[in-house]
């Protein structure tokens, strides 16, 4: 077994390292989402938190980690009578993303139902995971009927089995963490809001601190052993704080100023429902635990506050989580009280506003969180810019409120990654046959496969209870579910969409667009063509947000070189099918429909647009045309493109109920 870096010689992070803490003093908090770019420590810090939990008592025996002073009176292993037990490290059970349902829930014992006849249940990694901490990578990646699994047994504290003939409940209450990292995609709000805390990580700008922490990883590298017998007083330092903080917690007070100021906090920040005041209660109570205190802080409520409440205020889904700590400030301010929470104006000397909530062995200065890398606004005349792509070029406008739209999807049955869009055949969903397998068996029919054995069984001398089974015998399961797609747009950015209130509303409609290939799982791509050339403004992508970004500040203006365009994302979905040959692709061209520029730029365009309908590309063409006369140019194109053509007033959900079957007729 590999020694696994030690938690306290972690370089900075602080906040990371305050919120693992506070959950393993108390697991009620209910876990940690830990957002951030790539290299930050993030998995190593988790990975590190389990060597400091300590043991759990348990039932002898039993695959469902049973506490012996109050056994589960359903566990499939009991029953158990109350009584002394044994006892085990605490375990960190890693979720792969591409584990299998039967993974994560547990299934039948097929080896056994086939050889001995009897229904067995083998559990699965939330049985492993009961009392202990269930830790997902990448968390924003995982498909989302393992997400639906993982919400029933957060929400229930149990896991239910019904399959195959078996029926199971057994316990499962585990500390959910999960990193990610948010270029490649967000995640679905319930799952969102079930993670207790979040943190935001960044690499440090200081150069002392990267040295440090550059020397560290290169001697654990060289002596894994040896490195973590230099850390091994301050880790033990740490689990005895933990185990004291545990003990002090239940007598820790929550005064009703503290409360007060808990309640008006969230109403403040407008979260939904009623779980980040309970969150922030039993953060701010974790915190005082951990500072050694009985009462709790102004400053931990405010601490909390920090902690709690970025993923859950009200936000439109592009926003970046963050909270606004003048606001905060104010909050507590305003509600303060006398008695119970303290006094608001003396900063405790343990930590930062912590509470005395900072980590022990902090080494440098915490780090920042960076900047919001929010880009200053367009200016509204626009006028043209003074540098940038070339004359005639105009400032860029904002995109108009967004709406809801209906889906446009790809027609047929495919094969890709899971998603929200497309119908697919999928290794999760409904099981619509058999089929004999085609190479490894991965999802076995049960009942096809008994169907296909039971005629040979005198045949093959069957004398027992088991089912004599051969290879030819096996059926694979086929199911049907949703995939996600490549959503390529392709927007005209010429000086033709240059009107201010024009340009305002096409972007709208590709932001409300880009929200509902966010909630579809989608990878998004963005081409754009303007003056005498298209340029890829994203490379396919699952963060729709970089995609939002790019799009807000497009600048518009000169000819309409719409057969560039559409060459480039002929180019882009080409490489991109190397790469991914599974992934359905949805072309959204946004256009009038005019081509200048060049000789024959509109035969020119027809070409480049009959390249995809060749190819059976699904495509729509957004018809930006406004004004009492209109030259129908953007129909013409749907036509060689084989999609289909839509306005952007039939965008709207409530305008085009069918849009869909118009995409799929057409491609059929």
């Amino acid at each position: 077994m590999s020694t696994p870096f030690p938690f306290t010689a972690v370089v900075g992070q602080d906040d990371l390292r305050l919120a693992l803490l506070l959950n393993a003093v108390s697991p009620a908090v209910g876990g940690v989402l830990v957002r951030g770019e790539k290299g930050t420590a993030k998995s190593t810090a988790v990975r590190a938190l389990s060597a400091l939990l300590p043991e759990v008592a348990v039932v002898p025996g039993c695959r469902f980690s049973c506490d012996p002073a109050a056994p589960d009176p359903s566990c499939p292993d009991g029953p158990h009578e109350a009584g002394n037990g044994g006892s085990r490290p605490s375990r960190m059970v890693e979720l792969p993303v591409g584990a299998s349902e039967d993974r994560l829930v547990g299934a039948l014992d097929i080896e056994r139902a086939l050889a001995e006849g009897v229904k067995a249940f083998e559990p699965g990694l939330l049985a492993d995971a009961h009392r202990g901490i269930l830790y997902v990578d990448e968390v924003n990646l995982l498909h989302d009927h393992l997400v639906d699994l993982l919400l029933d047994a957060a929400a229930m504290g149990a896991s239910y089995v019904e399959r195959e003939g078996v029926s199971v409940r057994h316990a499962s209450k585990f500390l959910l963490v999960g990193t990610m990292n948010p270029e490649e995609g967000e995640l679905r709000p319930q799952l969102l809001d079930r993670f207790g805390l979040t943190v935001e990580v960044a690499a440090s700008r200081e150069p002392d601190q990267r040295v440090e922490v550059v020397r560290r990883r290169l001697a654990y590298d060289d002596d894994p052993a040896g490195f973590a017998t230099r850390w091994a007083d301050e880790e033990a330092a740490v689990r005895q704080r933990i185990v004291a903080a545990r003990e002090l917690l239940p007598s820790v007070r929550l005064g009703d100023g503290a409360l007060r100021q808990i309640a008006a906090t969230c109403a403040a920040f407008e979260v939904d429902g009623m779980r980040a005041d309970i969150v922030m209660a039993r953060t701010a109570t974790a915190l005082a635990a951990w500072a050694g205190r009985t009462e709790v802080l102004a400053e931990d409520v405010r601490q909390a506050a920090l902690l709690a409440l970025p993923h859950r205020r009200r936000r439109n889904p592009f926003d970046a989580p963050g909270l606004d700590e003048d606001k905060l400030d104010e909050t507590l301010e305003e509600f303060s009280g006398s008695g119970d929470s303290g006094d608001d104006d003396e900063p405790d000397p343990d930590g930062p506003g912590g509470g005395g909530g900072q980590p022990p062995a902090s080494d440098g200065p915490q780090e920042d969180g960076g900047s919001s890398g929010a880009q200053p606004e367009a200016g509204e005349g626009g006028e043209p810019r003074t540098s940038g792509a070339g004359a005639g070029e105009q400032a860029a406008a904002r995109a108009s409120e967004p709406f809801r739209t209906k889906v446009l999807s790809v027609p047929g049955l495919g094969e890709g990654a899971a998603g929200r869009r497309s119908r697919a055949r999928t290794e999760h969903g409904r099981t619509t046959g058999a089929r004999r397998p085609r190479g490894a068996l991965t999802k076995l029919h049960l009942a096809a496969t008994v169907q296909a054995a039971a005629p040979h069984q005198r045949a093959r001398g069957r004398s027992g209870p088991g089912l004599v089974v051969r290879r030819d015998d096996l059926r694979q399961a086929t199911r049907e579910g949703r995939e996600g797609n490549l959503v390529l747009f392709v927007v005209d950015a010429s000086g033709s969409m240059a009107a201010r209130q024009r340009m305002s509303a096409v972007k709208g409609a590709v932001l409300s667009l880009l929200l509902d290939a966010y909630q579809r799982r989608d990878k998004v791509g963005l081409v754009t063509f303007r003056g005498s050339a298209a340029e890829v403004a994203l490379p396919p992508t699952s963060s729709v947000d970089a995609a939002a970004a790019r799009l807000e500040t497009l600048p518009t203006g000169g000819r309409t070189p719409l057969a560039a365009g559409l060459l480039r994302a002929h180019e882009v979905l080409r490489v991109e099918r190397l790469r991914d040959p599974a992934r359905r692709a949805l072309v959204v061209v946004v256009t009038d429909g005019r081509a200048t520029g060049g000789p024959e730029p509109v035969a020119l365009a027809g070409r480049a647009a009959r390249l995809f309908a060749a190819e059976g590309v699904a495509s729509v063409v957004v018809d930006c045309e406004s004004g009492p006369v209109r030259l129908g140019l953007a129909g013409q194109l749907a036509g060689e493109l084989g999609g289909t053509a839509v306005t952007l007033d039939e965008l709207r959900a409530d305008s085009i109920a069918g849009l869909v079957k118009d995409v799929q007729r057409r491609a059929a």
